[in-house]
């Protein structure tokens, strides 16, 4: 068994990671930037702060791109050496679908890194998340009915966080796909329209889909208080899924997983109670 250390370890991804882990035996080094998290280490990628500490005696670890930022390489950058001075043996990157294709220089940086590191490394580039709409997308659906992007009429291959969690799981403790990376998907390609149908389907409400400007997109994400950078880079993957380019399909769930990614349809059922209306 391995001593894993996984990056975010309260979000989406990081949280069925961790959980995935431990119930296979894997002692778990959850680490957060929040300091009161019971069971978990304080590390603040932004100081540095508890990062030495949070490697000690690692096997393994999970980086991930902090919510919120865009200086990536200059966060990711000290996580990378601290696990080479360790020893740590793997090391597991999730950035972003088109990274390596110039849609975040910074990210591709530590893309990069990680490669060079003489680490064993896997990186993991995941399409849009699914739960985006039970989180980021809510407050649209919840008041207006409506998902609301400027996402025009293309098409995304949309992936469950808890599938990116399973590819994570299975590179970090095996070595079969080692110094690879991936393009992470679901197993089908959705326009919002189509998501729309669904959600309606599954919550009992009728929900639409209502294209607005990528100028409403921005004055809604500094709205909810997004530093602009990030509200900026949000709007570069939006362009990214609207041109069309989310749109392909791989067969990196299954080959890593050995399962089929779920589909929108299966990601509704479960998360129902976060769209329907009391």
């Amino acid at each position: 068994m391995k001593t894993i250390l996984v990056l975010g370890a309260n979000g989406s991804v990081g949280s069925e990671l961790s959980q995935s882990l431990e119930q296979v035996g894997h002692t778990v080094r959850r680490a957060t930037s929040r300091t009161a998290d019971a069971g978990a280490v304080h590390v603040n990628l932004l100081s540095g702060d508890g990062l030495a500490n949070a490697m000690q005696g690692v096997d393994a670890a999970f980086l991930l791109s902090p919510t919120g930022h865009v200086n990536v390489d200059e966060l990711l950058g000290p996580v990378v050496e601290q696990a080479r001075e360790h020893g740590v043996q793997k090391l597991v990157l999730m950035t972003a679908i088109g990274v390596d294709t110039g849609l975040s220089a910074p990210m591709r940086t530590v893309e990069r890194e990680v490669e060079a590191s003489g680490i064993a490394w896997n990186v993991i580039r995941p399409n849009s998340f699914m739960q985006n709409l039970n989180s980021y997308w809510l407050h649209g659906i919840a008041h207006a009915d409506a998902i609301m992007l400027p996402a025009g009429t293309a098409k995304g291959s949309f992936i469950d966080a808890r599938d990116i969690a399973s590819v994570a799981a299975a590179l970090l403790q095996h070595n079969t796909f080692d110094n690879r990376a991936f393009d992470l998907t679901g197993g089908e390609a959705l326009d919002y329209e189509a998501v729309a149908q669904l959600l309606s389907a599954e919550s009992g409400r009728a929900i639409r889909y209502q294209e607005i400007s990528r100028d409403d997109m921005r004055a809604g994400l500094l709205g909810a208080g997004l530093p602009e950078p990030y509200a900026e880079f949000i709007l570069l993957t939006l362009d990214y899924f609207k041109r069309g380019d989310a749109e392909r399909v791989t067969d990196a769930v299954p080959l890593i997983t050995g399962r089929s990614a779920r589909t929108m349809t299966a990601y509704l059922k479960d998360y129902r109670a976060a769209f329907v209306r009391s």
